[in-house]
């Protein structure tokens, strides 16, 4: 799969991710690979808003152990929208993120988030939203990607609440923008 876009955190230094890559780091990192879903109607996208960060971001989520990257897709869409009859599932790219980890045993997180496009039915069935999810305010919702893309923007600029995956959906976004409409 092709690489979309390689990051890297402010608060790691370049040091750290090439000792990650040639096995000589002494810093606890793992991986965590997700998938992203690229559902359009014209100029619509099939987005969750999230009321927590105030933002929109793709379907999608971790891969479970002994999951494949597809039938993690398929999982996400169903219990965050309420997607079903995914077809025509496509590879679109990679983005990478090296992030610093807060939680307890790792210090840095190397995020894959693998992207497809795919179809789905028309009718959305009710989504199986996680506790988490539900208390930060998440919903799926069709958006005028434009519009999206905007409302990401204005939010990187104004809020101080944003996510750390803000500047991840913005630039897919965008680029889902150049390369398929």
């Amino acid at each position: 799969m092709r690489l979309l876009k390689s990051t890297i955190h402010p608060d790691i230094n370049c040091f750290e991710i090439k000792s990650l890559a040639d096995n000589s780091a002494n810093t606890n990192f793992f991986i965590r690979k997700a998938t992203r879903a690229i559902v359009l109607k014209g100029e619509s996208i099939l987005l969750l808003y999230t009321k927590r960060y105030h933002d929109y971001s793709l379907p999608g989520g971790g891969i479970d152990e002994g999951e494949s990257n597809i039938d993690g897709l398929i999982r996400e869409l169903k219990e965050e929208t309420g997607a079903h009859s995914v077809k025509d599932v496509a590879e679109f790219g990679l983005y990478e993120e090296f992030r610093p980890w807060h939680k307890a045993g790792f210090e840095i997180v190397h995020m894959q988030s693998y992207c497809y496009t795919c179809t789905i039915d028309d009718e959305l069935l009710e989504p199986e939203l996680e506790a988490h999810e539900l208390s930060n305010g998440m919903f799926p919702i069709w958006m005028n990607i434009h519009q999206a893309i905007a409302h990401n923007e204005e939010t990187i600029v104004k809020s101080d609440k944003k996510g750390l995956s803000i500047e991840r959906e913005t630039f897919l976004l965008k680029l889902i923008v150049s390369e398929l409409l």
